[in-house]
């Protein structure tokens, strides 16, 4: 992104808008992918809590067909709800404060590609905030992701996404929606990072390539090579974030 001020043909609430909507696009596609990682990084601590030796996951897809075989197709979306309200907060405001706090940090005069540590600095602040704010519509999804097949006459802890919120509130205190979040902000901000600043440098040196356009293509290959840093580096993290 060469010119700081071609940013500014959408405002914040289109990008807001349009940002919510296609995270929420992705997370009805993938929280199956979501659910399953989120047992397999648990497997150890619930099978030491039932007393089972034997992982009861195994790899992607066999967790996700376990999954599927004792708790039904259906629990492979669990959590989907929070995952939405998650998306629309967390994934327009990573992405609507990106470009207006990446501006400010060179100013409204600057002229040239924006350096790299600055589109790191960017994207380390909007992750954090944005976290910030999501941070209960993320504790109620993992919580109930995490809940696998019950024993027969044991009631659920939760009877729904609603039902989380309040069960939370009145069991634990209104604080106890933001638990875990110092890891929380570690983990997403760094995430944010170098899923934004990468894509950012990426396309900017793929358009300093002769033939390439700011088309779909390019952005398709700016954002497989930012999905890509944003997992080797994001992954340490998120293991640490979710024992």
């Amino acid at each position: 992104m060469a010119d700081p001020q071609s940013q500014t043909d959408f405002s914040f609430f289109q990008t807001f808008l349009c940002s919510a909507f296609a995270a929420c696009v992705a997370e009805l596609c993938t929280i199956p992918l979501d659910v399953a990682k989120v047992r397999l990084q648990l497997q150890k601590k619930a099978a030491a809590a039932d007393g089972m030796g034997q992982s009861r996951y195994r790899g992607l897809m066999g967790t996700i067909a376990t999954i599927a075989r004792e708790e039904g197709l259906p629990a492979l979306w669990k959590g989907v709800i929070a995952g939405l309200h998650r998306q629309c907060i967390y994934g327009g405001l990573r992405i609507g404060l990106y470009d207006p706090v990446k501006l400010y940090l060179v100013g409204n005069n600057f002229v040239g590609d924006i350096p790299l540590h600055q589109k790191i600095l960017a994207a380390l602040f909007t992750g954090a905030v944005a976290i910030s704010v999501a941070n209960p519509t993320d504790l109620v999804k993992v919580r109930l992701q995490a809940e696998g097949k019950l024993p027969a006459g044991v009631p659920r802890r939760y009877s729904g996404t609603l039902d989380a919120y309040f069960t939370i509130i009145r069991q634990e205190g209104l604080m106890a929606l933001w638990t875990g979040i110092g890891p929380n902000i570690a983990r997403n901000a760094i995430i944010n990072a170098a899923e934004l600043a990468s894509y950012d440098q990426v396309k900017q040196m793929i358009l300093k390539i002769p033939g390439f356009l700011d088309s779909i293509f390019t952005h398709l290959l700016a954002g497989l090579g930012a999905g890509f840093f944003a997992v080797c580096i994001g992954s340490p993290v998120d293991v640490v974030d979710r024992s």
